[in-house]
């Protein structure tokens, strides 16, 4: 099977014409060269969300995501910061919306920006800094329909677990959308707190610097 996915070829092809070759390579055994051959960043600085509708944006982060399945460098973890950061950013809302509102996709693009939060870590700028965060964000699949992420910082280091386990110093609730946007450097925490899209529970100081701890991409 030949598919071309280089940057200049993926340029050409329509959203949906993106989508089959992607769910085409799935199809593939793991050690199958056509996959070896896909460069992720290569899709993502081909992918212009601006030029996809809200489903097949959802759609295209879907292929990848199965993709990733079969050939690890493939993951969205192998995706380059900046351009994460780029395809969050010209998403719109709605877009952004219809990726978090998907069973299995919302966990996987939400666990992989965490995971990045825990790599971005500034532990320079950290310090002594010993504190429990609790991240609740709304519109999730469980009974309270919260996903609940713990971020413990101590000893200069960052670990970031679901669930919660210890007792916050400062809980914030926000929903899915303004987080990944504040996540990839496309939104202002205080301007979210200030419009009553980001809600803080305990040491408010505290969490409006919060974000400030992370290297924050830029698209």
């Amino acid at each position: 099977m030949t598919i071309d996915l280089t940057t200049e070829a993926i340029a050409e092809l329509g959203a949906r014409e993106l989508i089959s070759a992607l769910q085409r390579l799935r199809r593939l055994q793991p050690d199958d060269p056509a996959l070896a051959r896909l460069d992720i960043d290569a899709v993502a600085k081909g992918i212009d969300p601006k030029k996809l509708d809200e489903d097949e944006f959802a759609d295209l982060l879907d292929a990848l995501v199965a993709l990733a399945d079969n050939a690890a460098h493939l993951d969205l973890s192998a995706m380059d910061a900046r351009d994460f950061a780029r395809v969050i950013s010209r998403a719109s809302k709605g877009q952004v919306e219809a990726v978090t509102t998907r069973p299995g996709l919302r966990e996987r693009v939400l666990d992989e920006v965490f995971h990045r939060m825990e790599t971005h870590f500034r532990s320079e700028r950290a310090g002594s800094t010993r504190a429990v965060v609790h991240l609740q964000l709304t519109g999730g699949f469980g009974e309270d329909g919260l996903d609940s992420y713990e971020v413990v910082i101590e000893n200069a280091q960052c670990a970031i677990t679901k669930g919660a386990t210890r007792e916050p110093r400062a809980t914030v609730t926000v929903g899915p959308v303004e987080f990944l946007k504040l996540a990839t450097g496309n939104a202002s925490a205080p301007v979210l707190f200030m419009t009553g899209k980001l809600k803080v529970k305990g040491d408010l100081g505290f969490a409006a610097g919060f974000m400030s701890l992370f290297n924050i991409p830029k698209a």
